[in-house]
């Protein structure tokens, strides 16, 4: 095997535990559908279209998998599992890991001119499985994307967002400075950092000092009364 072959079966393997080899990685469709697209990609850059869009449904039928020939991937790659689209004109960058059921999608200009239409994705980002991520917009470096999230905005650098739509949240991986270590899935697969339990975390928090204004206001209440009972007496 070449060198860079190699180094980008380690890069898969230093993010997926599950191989216990090499080889067995060589397996994964996503290594496949990868050096698929090379092939025709370069068929599309020498505008045999049509040679590139065989290339590519060959692809999708072996891997499930459909990267169209017109898109830009940078080194080190991973699509982990599968199912994953991504159109003509979406740029990812290096070291990028998408997971299974992931739609690099495109829009349509009002205008009808061809164009940049589907994202960018910068070196580093992470995009959970089943996230949609539409139109040309950019998900800056070691960003991440959490799982179903549907993202149509412009994601910062080092930012996480999660939901419908795709919302920045607080979690580990987002605002980080430097690069941070990998995230599975994009965001941590743990209860202190489901967004559902912060939100309800929150919600408890604000129903604790309503209760307690209430309970303030109550006694306030009850001093007057006290106060206007002891005025009457004497």
């Amino acid at each position: 095997m070449s060198s860079g072959l190699l180094a980008y079966l380690d890069s898969i393997r230093a993010r997926d535990p599950a191989p216990h080899s090499r080889a067995e990685i060589m397996l994964y469709p996503g290594v496949w559908a990868l050096g698929y697209h090379r092939i025709a990609h370069r068929l599309y850059n020498a505008k045999f279209y049509f040679l590139a869009r065989c290339v590519n449904h060959w692809s999708r039928f072996t891997t499930a998998i459909d990267i169209h020939p017109g898109a830009t991937i940078g080194r080190n790659f991973f699509i982990d599992h599968g199912f994953v689209v991504i159109g003509e004109t979406a740029e990812i960058g290096d070291d990028v890991t998408i997971y299974q059921c992931v739609t690099l999608g495109g829009t349509s200009p009002d205008n009808g001119v061809q164009g940049k239409r589907h994202p960018t994705i910068s070196d580093g980002a992470i995009i959970g499985s089943g996230a949609q991520v539409l139109g040309p917009i950019t998900l800056g470096k070691r960003s991440r994307v959490g799982a179903n999230a549907v993202v149509t905005r412009d994601v910062a650098e080092g930012t996480t967002v999660v939901g419908i739509p795709a919302r920045t949240t607080t979690i580990e991986g987002g605002n980080a400075p430097e690069m941070p270590r990998f995230v599975p899935y994009g965001t941590p697969c743990t209860e202190m950092f489901d967004p559902a339990t912060q939100k309800m975390e929150i919600m408890r928090c604000e129903l604790e000092t309503m209760r307690k204004r209430l309970d303030a206001l109550l006694a306030d209440g009850q001093g007057e009364d006290r106060l206007e009972d002891r005025r009457d007496r004497a």
